[in-house]
């Protein structure tokens, strides 16, 4: 454990400088291909960089910040778009702007109307944090529960702890800044359909950031092909294909095996999903649809069910389970020894 957090240490100095070098060197170019140009080897390095480290929670996260986050945000950089441009008045925010899952809080009806009354941030946020320790503990009775209620483990397990870690990971941000940062989700289990899910509930800063680098500009290109009824299809189509073949690199950083496609099927399949259930939309009367109370539960459990069919299977067969579980165990560990006799 110690040595794989000094291994990470490295690599985040590593990081930081490189992102010094964007705002010192890049952002003086030209938006566009000199900028671009400037930018590719930072692109390459942070490809680079998660596959120094064998731990799946710190591999995992470092991935998903440099590789996804940091990478997709450079892109729109080099072309003059936000959240990196114009750059931010100092090195601080822009590194924390390029490398977090943050950026400024901006209330839309979605964001206002799910949290349960009655309970504060602070409970949830608790009760959160004492599910998962319970989950991880039941991990050690696995061998005795069916496979079906360990996946539906799994999935609580995979919303809760990325939950926590994308929360955590901004609160240097929140602190430092001074305003409110978006939640990255938004109580996907309220959820009243497939595209309120995927669009306004689930992983919010990836949603964010997809919708500039590709829906914006796919829908732009359709527009002067298709009509107002189905130009918005190809840009749906086209975010949940990158998605999954991000998904798959990252599959790649947890495993260190060749990918089997099953993740990136797996979005495939929801993107045609959410491109059928927006067309429905367009053209069903409100009053004659599913009420949320009833479209909500079906599309939570069309997640499920395609989440143990393509999205769980590549990371179990290749133990990522136990070593994430094993990850855990040492970190109590290590905390522990650090503690006084």
């Amino acid at each position: 454990m110690e040595a794989e957090l000094e291994s990470t240490i490295k690599l985040w100095i590593l990081a930081i400088i490189s992102l010094s070098y964007c705002f010192y060197a890049s952002s003086k170019l030209p938006n566009g291909i000199p900028r671009l140009i400037s930018l590719t080897p930072i692109f390459i390095l942070f490809l680079y960089l998660p596959l120094t480290i064998s731990s799946p929670h710190l591999g995992g996260i470092t991935a998903f910040f440099l590789v996804w986050l940091a990478n997709f945000k450079l892109l729109l950089f080099a072309f003059g778009q936000p959240p990196l441009s114009p750059p931010p008045p100092t090195l601080f925010h822009f590194i924390s702007l390029a490398s977090l899952p943050i950026k400024p809080k901006q209330t839309t009806p979605s964001q206002t109307k799910s949290r349960p009354p009655g309970l504060s941030k602070s409970i949830v946020f608790a009760l959160k944090v004492v599910i998962l320790a319970l989950l991880y503990h039941s991990y050690e009775y696995k061998q005795f529960l069916h496979k079906n209620v360990v996946l539906a483990m799994y999935c609580v397990h995979t919303y809760i702890e990325l939950e926590l870690i994308l929360a955590l990971a901004a609160v240097p941000a929140r602190a430092i800044f001074g305003f409110e940062l978006e939640p990255q989700f938004n109580e996907p289990y309220l959820t009243t359909s497939l595209q309120d899910f995927w669009g306004y509930r689930w992983n919010l800063m990836v949603t964010s950031i997809l919708r500039p680098t590709v829906y914006h500009p796919v829908r732009r290109i359709s527009a002067r092909v298709l009509g107002p009824v189905w130009v918005s299809l190809p840009g749906i189509f086209a975010v949940f294909v990158v998605s999954g073949l991000m998904h798959e690199l990252i599959y790649y950083y947890l495993t260190r095996v060749p990918p089997t496609w099953e993740v990136t099927w797996f979005f495939v399949l929801h993107g045609v999903a959410v491109a059928v259930e927006v067309t429905v939309k367009k053209v069903v009367p409100e009053k004659t649809r599913l009420h949320p109370t009833v479209s909500g539960p079906l599309a939570l459990g069309f997640v499920a069910l395609t989440a143990f069919w393509l999205f769980f299977p590549q990371l179990l067969r290749n133990g990522v389970d136990e070593r994430i579980i094993g990850d855990y165990s040492n970190l109590v560990d290590f905390l522990k020894g650090l503690l006084p006799s």
